[in-house]
């Protein structure tokens, strides 16, 4: 591990400019690289004190061994610079973007001679223009054999293309009127490159103009009874609705936008972007990110950007034009909002415009991205679960980490909730064989010392892991003298037949968990662990996990244990906090909305939720029940005297 002050350049030699920087590691790789309005300060935050740095960047400096850095001329250079440097390097301390190149387009090869349409997947290359991206390639097959039969462009490959010009006779797409057959010379290559722009005027959204042109030829040649062709133009019409309606209209008809959408913790997370054209739904786009680099949602934005339109500018400018749209909705603005803004700019050739959508139709579509954004980070999360395999390997993991016995079979997680102060809840979820057993899952009201709640977490803490385990012994209790007895008696305990109709025993409470994990740090654990020392309890092992940097707490250590940021047990973990997290959240509102509907009739006696129902309905509101005589009140149906002097007490108390 190096130590950054031995490599440290004065800071006499670092220019003001801006610029970008590279890190490498004591064997000349790359291993972080950034850029900076001002080289000098931005490098100066790196070579401070390491306890003063965040772990992530203190793990950077101190596996690196030099640092270089290139200046630039404007803010803007050393953006592109540093989207250059990261595709060419991938230092390992930059944010990574995971299952890019998975997303398949459609592409037409504008480059060639004759041009073809494909599907297409990785680096986009220079001289093709894409359309896209979608879920799946045979979405993509499928709207290209609908379009075939009004623009009967090329879409087979070269070796196909050449064995046809070769013989003289078309492939089965050419004689199915799929294909204008370019290779034998039917139709002309510069009349074939017509048929293809116009291809790619109607993908990219230009649609009215060709269904005008086809209404207009239909009616022609309905008009001059050639009934055959009118048919085959009506079906063209129909064949060109059912490709665009595939696609519904989101926004106004004019509208091109990219919308973006970002949910993910300290560790990483989940980014999706819908490609809006001409106000429809053009493609999907997803990536899972591992945040390797102390980073804010805004500047991951800002990588975000680089990542999706940094190739743009090593295609044509049409193409450019394509890939960067009008608007850039985005859910937190970058921090170098006006370089970013100009970089697209120059990119697309006219004005992006980059900004968090307010209100409106927008706002609604981004709501929808986030949702989608939800649930892969969901997926990404839970899709290891149902496999055995990954699961006894994400146990065995922890086991290790934790040098425990064996594995952790029974995990139970704690968290508390509150708003303030108020309406403490806790939650206990459980996971057996790294499953969530939620018929075993409870729920926890805080009571504290005086009965108004705990103090603070650590409190609470303790008092739910303390009631919790005090059930522990006292049902272990019990099954000890059941034991007794049955030896006494001379019977067994357990084991032999036993009758189909024999009562069966409730679900006991009292089922130890192998490994009690907490949510939180330090405080926390060192609450629950007087919790189990004070009952006496010492075969349960217990940890924390952080939110902050997902550091796994064991009792009586200074440092954490740190499992890797891809380790099966580390998403264990946080798949069983995260859940625990969720279930008090839910039990907590769930108390508090009950507690904000609480009434002063709920103690009268004899009052129940019918009665109380017809008062209020009676005289309207409570203010107007507060004013009524007891006379008023018994005068309502289905109330007496007696009720009526208490519902009057009970208001006036």
């Amino acid at each position: 591990m190096a130590d950054p002050a031995t490599y440290r350049p004065k800071a006499g030699e670092i220019p003001t400019s801006p610029g970008v920087y590279r890190f490498r590691d004591e064997h000349g790789r790359v291993v972080y690289v950034g850029k900076a309005k001002n080289l000098r300060q931005r490098l100066a935050n790196y070579f401070q004190d390491v306890a003063n740095l965040h772990e992530r960047t203190r793990r950077m400096v101190t596996t690196a061994a030099s640092v270089e850095w290139t200046v630039v001329g404007t803010e803007v250079e050393a953006l592109a610079l540093e989207f250059t440097w990261i595709q060419q390097y991938d230092p390992r301390f930059n944010v990574k973007y995971r299952d890019d190149k998975s997303y398949p387009y459609l592409a037409v090869t504008l480059g060639e001679e004759v041009p073809r349409a494909q599907v297409m997947r990785g680096a986009k290359r220079k001289g093709t223009r894409y359309f896209g991206p979608y879920g799946h390639a045979w979405a993509i097959r499928e709207t290209l054999d609908l379009l075939l039969r009004v623009f009967p462009i090329r879409t087979c490959s070269a070796g196909v293309y050449k064995r046809a010009g070769q013989s003289g006779r078309p492939c089965l797409l050419g004689y199915i009127d799929k294909c204008s057959a370019p290779c034998v010379g039917r139709i002309s290559v510069d009349d074939h490159r017509a048929l293809v722009l116009d291809f790619c005027d109607f993908m990219a959204g230009d649609t009215a103009k060709f269904e005008r042109r086809l209404t207009k030829r239909m009616q022609e040649a309905a008009a001059e009874m050639e009934y055959e062709q009118a048919a085959r133009l009506r079906d063209d019409i129909e064949a060109l609705r059912r490709a665009t309606e595939k696609n519904a209209v989101v926004l106004g008809d004019a509208t091109d936008a990219d919308v973006f959408a970002l949910v993910g913790d300290e560790l990483e997370a989940a980014v999706q972007v819908f490609h809006v054209r001409g106000g429809r739904i053009r493609g999907q786009r997803g990536w899972i990110v591992e945040k390797v680099e102390d980073i804010t949602d805004g500047e991951l934005v800002e990588h975000l950007l680089q990542q999706v339109y940094g190739a743009a500018d090593e295609v044509d400018g049409v193409e450019a034009r394509d890939a960067v749209p009008r608007e850039v909705l985005v859910p937190v603005l970058p921090p170098d909002l006006e370089q970013v803004g100009t970089w697209l700019s120059g990119l697309r050739g006219a004005r992006v415009d980059v900004r968090v959508p307010q209100r409106g139709d927008k706002k609604e579509l981004a709501a929808t991205v986030r949702k989608n954004a939800e649930h892969a980070l969901m997926v990404h999360r839970t899709r290891r679960a149902g496999d055995l395999t990954t699961r006894s390997q994400a146990l065995a993991e922890i086991q290790e980490a934790l040098d425990l016995d064996s594995a952790p079979l029974r995990i139970e997680c704690y968290d508390i909730s509150h708003t303030q102060g108020t309406y403490q809840s806790a939650s206990m979820v459980v996971f057996e064989d790294g499953l969530a057993r939620k018929s075993e899952y409870r729920s926890f009201s805080i009571r504290g010392s005086d009965g108004d709640g705990a103090r603070d977490d650590t409190e609470a803490m303790h008092e739910v892991i303390t009631r919790r385990f005090k059930r522990y012994l006292a049902d272990r209790l019990k099954s000890n003298d059941v034991e007794m007895a049955a030896e006494l008696s001379g019977g067994e305990l357990s084991g032999g037949e036993v009758a189909a109709d024999a009562p069966e025993e409730k679900a006991r409470f009292a089922y130890p968990p192998s490994l009690v994990v907490v949510d939180g740090g330090p405080p926390q654990v060192a609450a629950a662990k007087r919790a189990l020392d004070e009952l006496g309890i010492t075969d349960v092992a217990l940890c924390g996990l952080a939110k902050r940097l997902e550091e796994v707490w064991v009792p009586g250590e200074d440092y954490p244990v740190i499992l890797q940021r891809s380790s099966e047990g580390l998403y264990l973990l946080q798949r069983v906090r995260d859940e625990a997290h969720r279930f008090a959240i839910t039990q907590h509102r769930r108390r508090r909305s009950k507690g904000m509907t609480a009434s002063v009739l709920d103690d009268v006696p004899g009052l129940g939720p019918a009665r109380k129902k017809v008062l209020l309905t009676h005289f309207g509101s409570l203010k107007r029940l507060k004013a009524a005589s007891v006379e008023e009140i018994a005068s309502v149906r289905g109330m007496g005297d007696k009720t009526a002097e208490a519902v009057v007490a009970a208001l006036k108390a």
